[in-house]
């Protein structure tokens, strides 16, 4: 299996502002490469350039640029490579009639991480399994930095990647050959339905709140961002209010992470297969599509987009997607199934009868049957439904 080991970087004030420069130096480098391919694209003869004739370049750019020349030629290889990647990505989008998104300048708030494609080429990392607190990655241009370790690396080290989270790095270690580790099986299935009011509704009617982490950092967040409106561009206040409100929205973020492990950790060690729904995140979060008026040309009837960004907030708040991501991959590791059944009409569907009515739910929690009176908790109702079609679902592919 391939992982990623994610790390606290504790770098030297002067190490901190060597990483700084080396983020600075490979957006300056991203921008340039993106402006010679526009600037290509515009030309009558509307040449094309790509990865391996700007790649070409970077000797000569290195050799007439001494900031650029002190970083590893690895990692800006792999930025290059980045930018190549978001042009295919362009390209694949506008073949299949999606919303392009033609790649963007990097501002320095937009441009975070640095990737070295193979361990040892410009970056190293020096591992000693007896002083696990004590180990440090060796980086091109800035030196040896210390890693806080907090667990052991498994695997082996493919590529490095240093990243920046508002005034914290970190480094993330992408490693193959990492061994599963297999939990005895239980013999135990289990349903769960996500939602909003608790997080996860499990089929045999346990429930797990929803913090609403966001929610409760409103108020500073609010106040946080007051503060930065008021700050002038530039100056080195804005900076540091800059980097208050990225703290509170990181603290947020790793609040839902932890929520996360606590709760998929439950669910991979007491159970074999797991069904979840297979929620498009993207699509159920959406705007509301507009209504133009066909009585005032230019005008627009009520939507219900007051309503729905409350709802989208609420979703988004929740952390569906962390959830399901940390699931499927502690699931893997340990040997689990995960089945993703479709999420249609499972909260409206009777689990005693089968009855599929809009009627059967009329409020959000109260589930009620309206064929054979069976009542229940609509969550625990829904998470019963999403087990048994995930049942079915693995048992057919089994044959």
């Amino acid at each position: 299996m391939r992982r990623a080991f994610k790390f606290l970087l504790r770098p030297t004030a002067r190490q901190a502002t060597a990483l700084t420069a080396m983020l600075d130096d490979h957006r300056a480098l991203y921008n340039a490469a993106l402006q010679e391919r526009r600037d290509a694209y515009r030309h009558p003869s509307k040449a094309t350039v790509r990865y391996g004739d700007q790649s070409a370049q970077l000797r000569e750019i290195r050799a007439c640029d001494p900031d650029q020349g002190r970083w590893s030629f690895s990692s800006q290889q792999a930025t290059l490579r980045r930018l190549d990647r978001a042009f295919a990505g362009f390209f694949r989008r506008v073949k299949a009639g999606e919303t392009p998104g033609y790649p963007r300048f990097r501002g320095a708030g937009r441009f975070d991480t640095v990737e070295w494609p193979r361990d040892g080429d410009g970056c190293r990392w020096n591992s000693q399994p007896e002083h696990p607190t004590r180990t440090r990655v060796r980086l091109q241009g800035v030196g040896h930095v210390k890693v806080h370790q907090h667990r052991p690396v498994a695997g082996t080290v493919k590529t490095v990647s240093v990243k920046r989270e508002g005034r914290r790095w970190y480094v993330v270690l992408s490693c193959d050959d990492v061994p599963a580790r297999p939990l005895p099986a239980t013999g135990v299935v289990v349903g769960v339905d996500m939602g909003a009011a608790s997080l996860v509704t499990l089929s045999d009617g346990r429930q797990v709140g929803n913090p609403r982490f966001l929610a409760a950092a409103a108020g500073r967040l609010a106040r946080a961002q007051r503060e930065l409106a008021r700050k002038k561009r530039g100056s080195t206040r804005r900076r540091k209010a800059v980097a208050r409100v990225a703290a509170l929205h990181g603290r947020v973020r790793r609040q839902r992470l932890d929520l996360a492990h606590t709760v998929t950790r439950d669910l991979v060690r007491d159970h074999d297969l797991i069904a979840v729904e297979a929620l498009r995140i993207v699509n159920m979060t959406r705007r509301a599509a507009p209504r133009p008026d066909p009585d005032r040309p230019g005008a627009f009837l009520a939507n219900g987009q007051a309503a729905k960004s409350g709802l989208n907030r609420s979703v988004l708040d929740a952390g569906w997607g962390v959830f399901l991501a940390v699931l499927r991959a502690k699931a893997e590791s340990a040997g689990r199934v995960v089945v993703e059944v479709n999420p249609a009409n499972t909260s409206r569907t009777c689990a005693v009868c089968g009855h599929c009515h809009a009627d059967n739910r009329r409020t959000q929690a109260a589930f009620v049957c309206v064929a054979c009176g069976h009542a229940a908790h609509a969550d625990v109702n829904a998470a019963i439904n999403i087990l048994r079609v995930g049942l079915a679902r693995q048992g057919a592919e089994a044959a």
